[in-house]
């Protein structure tokens, strides 16, 4: 039997690679992505692939055919999963296929901050060598708090260590002796040694007790040597409170890659701040995550159609047990 696949977003060469070997696979690609028109065909398909758009409890109640939905990424704060759930309709992510780039934008964000790329780019090109006045520092021998364990957050543990950084990590939601056994020393109450860092990284979940979670009480506690990276999503590090800080330099800069609004607006307050670093929300994306990712938001589908879903890449895996 034929399954149909909604695609929301352009079919990638990853995801044309796995279907192209099926033949019991038809897809078709969705540009126009409004709630109305998904409600309108979503009737028609057996299993979608989601970007970034809502996948709403409207359009779950209108999927009759529905089996499985794949995220192309690992983040599914814009979807309803509490809908999904009460459907019997497994939610799933790609599992480590961007976490590597992820770490590496991370990373990539420290090493500018602290070597400050680019305001020494922008002085050369203007004739100022100012090497002595303002210098930059090592990341070795800094302290970096990880807020979040998971699959990115392991990753940039090993690249901080590699870095001669010493590593702490808060996750109340793993194994502690993981994080230990990793190299890193596990922290309880984070926030009580904020004044000890000169690194903070998000690599967490954006949920409701993550949402805000570093706000102007924490950015105030810390070093105005110190420096905020979020590589998560927008929202966990309060931009009114962050803008504040670096404003009034409580502390020495960030690197934001996702915002609350994307596409971020070009007058964004942040924007106007020259202690910031900032990315298009695409620390996940590199020319072989691409690939990856889309090879495994296809892979998801496939493999449960053929009865051999991995669990640990499905959200919602109560649902494989009903």
């Amino acid at each position: 039997m034929i399954k149909r696949v909604m695609i929301q977003m352009p079919i990638s060469v990853g995801i044309k690679t796995v279907f192209d070997e099926r033949d019991d696979i038809e897809c078709e690609e969705f540009s126009e992505l409004s709630e109305d028109n998904i409600v309108q065909h979503i009737g028609n398909y057996d299993a979608a692939i989601l970007g970034a758009h809502p996948f709403t409890e409207q359009i779950v109640a209108a999927a009759s055919r529905l089996k499985i939905v794949s995220r192309f990424g690992v983040g599914y704060d814009s979807v309803d999963v509490d809908a999904l759930t009460r459907a019997n309709i497994p939610l799933t992510v790609v599992g480590t296929a961007n976490s590597v780039t992820v770490a590496e934008h991370a990373l990539m964000f420290m090493l500018a901050l602290a070597k400050r790329t680019i305001t020494f780019d922008q002085e050369v090109r203007q004739g100022i060598w100012s090497r002595w006045d303002y210098p930059a520092v090592d990341l070795a021998g800094r302290k970096v708090l990880i807020l979040g364990f998971g699959r990115i957050g392991r990753r940039l543990v090993k690249r901080c260590l590699g870095m001669e950084m010493d590593v702490l990590v808060h996750d109340p939601y793993v194994i502690q002796d993981a994080i230990a056994t990793a190299g890193a020393i596990p922290v309880d109450d984070w926030r009580a040694i904020l004044s000890d860092l000169d690194f903070l990284s998000v690599n967490c979940l954006k949920n409701a007790e993550t949402n805000g979670m570093v706000g102007s009480s924490e950015l105030s506690a810390m070093k105005k040597t110190a420096y905020v990276v979020n590589t998560a999503r927008g929202g966990i590090v309060d931009e009114t409170a962050l803008f504040e800080a670096l404003k009034g330099e409580t502390i020495a800069g960030a690197g934001i890659d996702p915002y609350v609004v994307e596409p971020a607006p070009a007058d964004h307050p942040l924007f106007t701040l020259r202690n910031i670093l900032v990315s298009p929300h695409s620390a996940g994306v590199s020319e072989e995550s691409i690939y990856r990712m889309g090879y495994w938001a296809a892979r998801n589908i496939t493999d449960f159609f053929d009865g051999k879903l991995n669990p640990g890449n499905v959200i919602n895996g109560d649902v494989l047990l009903a």
